[in-house]
């Protein structure tokens, strides 16, 4: 009994020395990709060039180009990407529901647009997953698998929020 507990003793001994080990992350900007997205407006708008845009410099700050640094900073963009496309689905479902509504009380038979817009979302998540399952594997179990795993991600989420921001209310 001695024995185990001097173990458990141990590894938690290790998992505390790890985490006091883990580099201070820098401070991530999510403003910089909202004031990319505002900046790509109007005729010749290239909203695809703010994919990156806020992990660039977070991975190019001192002590962050490593894998971990590059997926965390990926990650961050990652997460900031997926609020947006979050929000652009919300309002477009709720923009294809009212439709649903007043469609449904002319006698529409046009076919409902929430049941189709849930089931492409679900549908789109499935692929998403898929192809940066592939992208990982690509890199044969080597350190920059997670990273371009997380890039794929990234990238198919924002192009996914794009095209749902160009729905926006556009009532059809």
């Amino acid at each position: 009994m001695r024995a185990l507990a001097a173990v458990l003793a141990l590894l938690m001994a290790t998992a505390a020395a790890a985490q006091d080990a883990q580099p201070e992350w820098p401070d991530f900007d999510g403003g910089l990709v909202d004031a990319c997205l505002a900046e790509q407006a109007g005729e010749d708008a290239r909203p695809e060039s703010c994919i990156g845009v806020a992990a660039d410099p977070c991975i190019n700050t001192p002590g962050t180009y490593s894998t971990a640094g590059t997926t965390y900073c990926l990650g961050q963009e990652l997460d900031h990407w997926d609020g947006l496309l979050n929000g652009a689905y919300q309002a477009v479902m709720t923009e294809a529901e009212a439709t649903d509504a007043e469609m449904a009380e002319l006698g529409s038979a046009a076919p409902a647009q929430a049941p189709l817009l849930r089931e492409m979302q679900r549908s789109w998540v499935a692929y998403r997953d898929a192809a940066c399952d592939y992208e990982r594997s690509r890199w044969g179990g080597g350190s920059g698998g997670g990273p371009a795993s997380v890039q794929c991600a990234l990238t198919l989420t924002a192009r996914q929020y794009l095209w749902l921001r160009d729905y926006q209310g556009n009532g059809q």
